[in-house]
């Protein structure tokens, strides 16, 4: 369930910055989308549990983590529209 809500987070931080931020505008929505989605499963699977913050078991729930994938999404979102803008890639 943890990794559905991480996902799903990602995704609505790719929505956002697209949609109101006008970040990575000229990849589209999906690739925003994507790349939030990514983003989100890589801070909720990889950096929460560097922070100490993954729930003991796999079906609990954890908000801290769920804020750590929102960030870490937020974090790659930043990064790429940076890419896109100084290489164009």
């Amino acid at each position: 369930m943890n990794i559905a809500m991480w996902i799903l987070a990602g995704g609505i931080m790719g929505w956002i910055g697209y949609a109101a931020l006008n970040a990575n505008a000229e990849r589209g929505l999906v690739v925003s989308i994507i790349i939030g989605m990514v983003g989100g499963f890589f801070g909720g699977h990889v950096l929460a549990p560097m922070f100490g913050t993954a729930a003991a078991n796999a079906t609990e729930f954890s908000p801290f983590a769920l804020f750590i994938a929102g960030a870490s999404a937020a974090g790659c979102l930043t990064l790429s529209n940076m890419i896109n803008n100084r290489y164009g890639v």
